[in-house]
């Protein structure tokens, strides 16, 4: 079981491969399972500052694999025990990059969304499918899609299940940017280690927080709350910090998140 997603540490960086590169790594209880367990341990590792999630092989992840889905049909399917949501990366205090390396359908095009941000192969093929399976929008896709391309775009994806291509993803906005899939590795890998010296692990938490949480706050008590917030960031020792490495003109040494 520990071999379907794979796990590298490296200056601060955690890089997490679904490893089922035979089946596209499509989804099943077990990989997801797995998953969650290492972004968890993630959650309270202080050497790691920023997570990277991508796909062995061809695919980033194909979706729910479908000798899952036909168990699920025939009433055969053994359930894992994991209550945890599907929307788990979204509440993880460290910032989550997908990195769109091939095919992302469906359930994997889901848990590319919910990562906090998204580097896509132009070439990479991306559908929702659910409506060509005879399914609904999963696990808050009909949440997430019109907040980041408008209800036009998302009526469209969701209702067509068309194909298209990781470019045309990153125009639509869906990625932060499309590249050619042998460039996308370095790409991601690049501003993950930025992230991860530059910019405070705190500081990096709680606007996380602030962008996932304040969607459903008018602006008002977006700025109530921002306040708040920032009168406890002038408190830490990341401000002192931050202030003093700009001023020398030197890296910062920003203390690890703590939760």
């Amino acid at each position: 079981m520990s071999d379907l997603v794979l796990s590298d540490l490296a200056d601060g960086v955690l890089t997490l491969t679904f490893n089922r590169p035979e089946r596209l790594n499509a989804w099943t209880e077990a990989l997801g399972t797995r998953y969650f367990d290492l972004l968890t341990e993630a959650e309270t590792d202080p050497a790691v500052r920023v997570i990277v999630v991508t796909g062995a092989g061809r695919g980033f992840c194909a979706g729910a694999d479908f000798q899952t889905l036909t168990a699920l049909q025939e009433g055969t399917l053994e359930r894992v025990a994991d209550t945890r949501p599907n929307t788990l990366p979204t509440t993880i205090g460290k910032p989550v990059i997908a990195a769109v390396n091939g095919a992302c359908a469906g359930l994997g095009m889901v848990h590319a969304l919910i990562c906090d941000l998204v580097f896509t192969a132009a070439e990479a093929k991306w559908t929702t499918a659910f409506a060509r399976r005879g399914l609904i929008a999963e696990y808050g896709l009909a949440w997430v899609l019109p907040k980041l391309v408008g209800q036009a775009r998302a009526l469209d994806l969701l209702l067509s299940g068309r194909t298209f291509t990781g470019e045309e993803a990153a125009g639509m906005g869906l990625a932060l940017r499309a590249v050619p899939g042998e460039a996308l590795a370095g790409e991601v890998a690049a501003y993950a280690r930025e992230l991860a010296v530059m910019s405070s692990p705190t500081s990096m938490a709680v606007i996380k927080q602030q962008v996932w949480g304040d969607w459903d706050l008018n602006l008002d008590a977006s700025r109530t709350k921002a306040e708040k917030l920032m009168a406890a960031s002038f408190g830490r020792a990341d401000f002192a910090e931050g202030v003093a490495s700009f001023l020398e003109k030197r890296p910062p040494e920003f203390p690890p998140f703590t939760g």
